[in-house]
Parts: structure tokens; sequence; C-alpha cells
């Protein structure tokens, strides 16, 4: 067999290889998440975290820049050389596939948290009335400690690079109780594509080849903590998108910092109220009328951020990265991210 066609079949094989895989998150989980990935995530977080500035986004760009030169060169061969081009495609895709599941894609493979935790997963809507009651007054409460006014929006006093150390700490009062959560070696940047990113309708995302994790840096900063522990919780080995909502927010609301324990709760509460908004408009504006005004300046100062920066782009993005998150595991899609609930409402500890 011709040396050209081997990679192209390397593909092939890899696809067969996490089709049978996914049958086994035992071994995904003893082996590689609770095994290889852990070293491989300290390595590359303890060298690349010394750089204050994100060398993942960096290394996007020369990619970028070269696959361009790359179809540019190529562009009179298309024709008489089809073949061979497509042939160089799909061992380059097979190359980036191998090394994406190597160093981070597996996880997505592993023991689903619901069983870790021993969580159930579905609730009923009475248990989603009583969950969103009791965070209606937590938050209430935190808003009104930090501006004495249930007016006036929260304003958040630390700098990103503040936040990304005290997120550690919130991380290290979970592990605590759950010792899975343990979070070493920072290696959080603001994104260098900070602008593309909110034109795609992101607030971060986790590089799987550097092992950073990059938030948008433009994004209010109300949010940030909440965010950065999103990604942070991707550091940590876990793909499911419901799953770092559910890690970030114990990580926040654990904080010992109130502005952390608010951008956690008000973050919950958000993703509460859109469920009561699609299941019983009467019941959401019944809930709307218990919420201090402030909180609901904090929410709308929010949307006019992302309103402001709505195309066709967020559409189109949008759309491939639902069907990216369906082909790894996550058959929801981007519906995945308010599954957290599910996790927040049977979790049997105290919030």
């Amino acid at each position: 067999m011709k040396s050209k066609y081997l990679l192209p079949l390397f593909l092939i094989v890899q696809i067969l290889f996490l089709k049978v895989i996914a049958f086994f998150p035992d071994f995904i989980e003893e082996y590689y998440s609770n095994g290889f990935y852990l070293f491989i995530s300290k390595m590359l977080r303890i060298t690349l975290g010394v750089f204050p500035f994100s060398v993942g986004d960096l290394l996007y760009g020369i990619l970028i820049f070269f696959i361009v030169k790359w179809f540019w060169n190529h562009r009179k061969s298309w024709k008489t050389s089809w073949k061979e081009n497509s042939l160089t495609i799909l061992s380059f895709l097979s190359v980036l596939y191998f090394i994406f599941h190597l160093l981070w894609g597996l996880n997505y493979y592993r023991e689903p948290l619901f069983e870790k935790m021993n969580i159930q997963r579905e609730y009923t809507d009475a248990e989603l009335l009583t969950f969103t009651k009791k965070l209606i007054s937590k938050t209430n409460a935190l808003q009104n400690q930090i501006t004495n006014n249930d007016s006036l929006k929260v304003i958040f006093p630390y700098t990103q690079d503040s936040v990304f150390k005290m997120n550690v700490k919130g991380y290290r009062i979970l592990a605590a109780k759950h010792p899975f959560f343990k979070f070493e070696h920072l290696s959080s940047k603001p994104s260098i594509i900070s602008l593309p990113l909110t034109y795609m309708g992101f607030g971060g995302y986790l590089n799987p080849f550097t092992n950073e994790s990059q938030v948008n840096f433009l994004i209010p900063m109300v949010h940030f903590p909440m965010v950065s522990a999103h990604e942070m919780a991707h550091q940590l080995g876990y793909g499911s998108e419901s799953e770092c909502n559910f890690i970030g927010f114990l990580a926040s609301v654990k904080n010992e910092n109130l502005y952390f324990k608010y951008a956690g709760y008000s973050y919950a509460l958000r993703y509460c109220l859109g469920n009561w908004q699609m299941r019983d408009e009467k019941t959401f504006k019944v809930l709307l009328k218990t919420i201090n005004p402030g909180i609901i300046k904090n929410y709308q100062e929010n949307e006019a951020f992302w309103e402001n920066y709505q195309t066709p782009i967020e559409t189109a993005f949008h759309a491939f990265y639902n069907r990216f998150l369906k082909i790894n595991q996550q058959e929801d899609g981007l519906k995945s991210y308010s599954k957290f609930l599910n996790l927040l409402i049977n979790y049997k500890e105290e919030i």
C-alpha cells in the first residue's frame, strides 16, 4: 500500500475506534481521564501557564495562515490533481483528529457525572419551582449584601487576572468535599480572539491542544468568574457542557468571595428563569416580580452586550458547534448547556 493512503485510512480507523470505545466509559475514566490525561494536562499547564498571553490562540492563527496559504498555492491544481490534494487534506485531518483526542478529546467518552456522583437525571415542575425560589432568595440576599440597595446592579471590582487566581480558591474549597475537582497549575488567559468570539456568541473556550482556558475579555465582568470557572472545568477533563456549568457553579458559590457567589447564583437563576419562560409564562412572570431590580439590570446589561454583536456569523457558528457537540457524545447539542439544572436540582449537598 502506498504511504499516501496510510493517514487517510488511519482517520477511518480512529472513527471506528471511537465508536467502540464509547461503550467503555469506565475504561476511559480510569486509564485516560484519571491516568494519561492528568499527566499531559499538568505538563501543558505548567509549561504554558507561565505565558501571560494565549499560546493556543497564536498557534491557531499560524495554522490558519498556512491552511489559507496551502489552498491558495493549490488553487489551480484542483481539477488536475484533485485526488492528491484530497489525500493531503484527509492526511492533515487525520493527524489533527488524532492529536485532539490524544490531548483532550477522549474525555468526551468518560463516565458521566450523573453516575460518578450518584445524581438523578430528572426533576419535576414542583422541584424546579422550589429550587428557583431558593436561588431567588440567595441571589437577592447577595445582591443586597453587596450593594445595600436592591435597585442597584452589581458592579464587579476585580481585574480579570485576579478572577483567574481567585477561582482556584473556589475550586480548592470544592475539592475538600469532592477530591476529583481538585484544580492545580493555573493556565487561564484572556483570549486574543475575544472580538471574533463575541461575534460567534461565545464567552470562552478550552484550547484542547495547549490546555489553556480562554475567556472572552469583552464580556460583562459580573459574569466573568462563572465563565472562567466553566472553562477551568474543561481543563479538569470534563467535556460535557452541562457538567462544566455544574462544576463552575459549585466552584463559584463555594468561593468565600461574595461577588463570585453572586456570579454563580445569578447565572443558575437565569437558566431557571429561561426554563420557566418556555414551560409556563404565567409562573415566569410571577417569579420575575420577586427578583431584585438590581439583578434584572445585570441581566439586561448582559443581554444588551450580546445583542450588539448579533450577526449571521453567530448563527452559523452556533449551528456548527451544535453539530460538533452532538458528534461528541452530547446528543442535546447546545441545549446541553442548560441540562446542568438536572445536576443542580438533584444535587443533595447544600448550595
